[in-house]
């Protein structure tokens, strides 16, 4: 999405005041743990219920131990997404923080709070729009659904914009109970072709805070799930600045 798309969908949401869920793989943690035990020793990131960093000799004993394929698979995705590199940025003045992937350059638009571009891939971006509004919270609008079709509406009303479809509306707590409502849906446009967008927002002290985040997601070149979860990584790091 282009700065003026972002400005056009941040444009969405102040008219209308005036849900990606990851699914990682379960691996028992008692296998995991016979795995681990034989595997060379070294530091990983662990959560509950997944180890995010698979050795050669590590996917050598899950297959032996019965895993399939794809589920190797799944396991690598999970361990390259997390070697993408993040990195916090905090607005102090606006009043937001995001992960942002450390190789995107930070590039000045007017109207854009921040906006953060791939490198030779302008197209591919994180957006951050900050404007007055006269709510208190999202809710007393609508619910994560009635502002999600607001915001199809407006893609659609676009002149570039050929189709908009929503592919996941969701909502969460963000820090200290905030309401925070997440997108993502798909558009096809004249400037750019297929792109996947990811778009969170939240109210606080009078304010609408609007990430978007925009990556090319052609037929021919579908986005991959690494990058998926990393971008999605960014959608759920978006939130006031008192979480820094």
């Amino acid at each position: 999405m282009t700065i003026m798309g972002l400005l056009s969908t941040e444009s969405a949401f102040r008219a209308c005041f005036a849900p990606a869920t990851r699914r990682p793989l379960w691996v028992p943690q008692a296998l995991l743990s016979t795995a681990m035990a034989e595997a060379p020793q070294k530091t990983c990131k662990r959560s509950e219920r997944l180890v995010l960093c698979v050795s050669k000799r590590e996917l050598g004993l899950f297959m032996l131990l019965g895993f399939p394929i794809a589920s190797v698979s799944v396991l690598l995705d999970v361990a390259m997404a997390e070697d993408q590199q993040l990195e916090r940025y905090t607005d102090s003045k606006e009043g937001f923080t995001l992960l942002r992937p450390s190789s995107w350059v930070k590039v000045d638009k007017a109207g854009a709070t921040v906006l953060f571009e791939e490198v030779n891939k302008g197209s591919n971006n994180v957006g951050v729009v900050v404007s007055p509004v006269r709510l208190t919270t999202l809710g007393e609008f609508g619910g994560p659904q009635f502002v999600a079709e607001k915001l199809i509406q407006a893609e659609k009303r676009k002149e570039s914009t050929k189709d908009a479809e929503v592919i996941g509306v969701s909502e969460r707590a963000g820090h200290g109970g905030l309401q925070v409502y997440e997108f993502e849906y798909k558009v096809d446009s004249t400037r750019g072709g297929m792109k996947r967008i990811f778009s969170a927002a939240f109210v606080a002290s009078k304010k609408l805070y609007l990430i978007n985040i925009s990556y090319s997601d052609q037929p021919e070149n579908p986005i991959d799930t690494p990058t998926r979860m990393t971008l999605e990584k960014v959608l759920h790091s978006f939130d006031t600045a008192s979480l820094a």
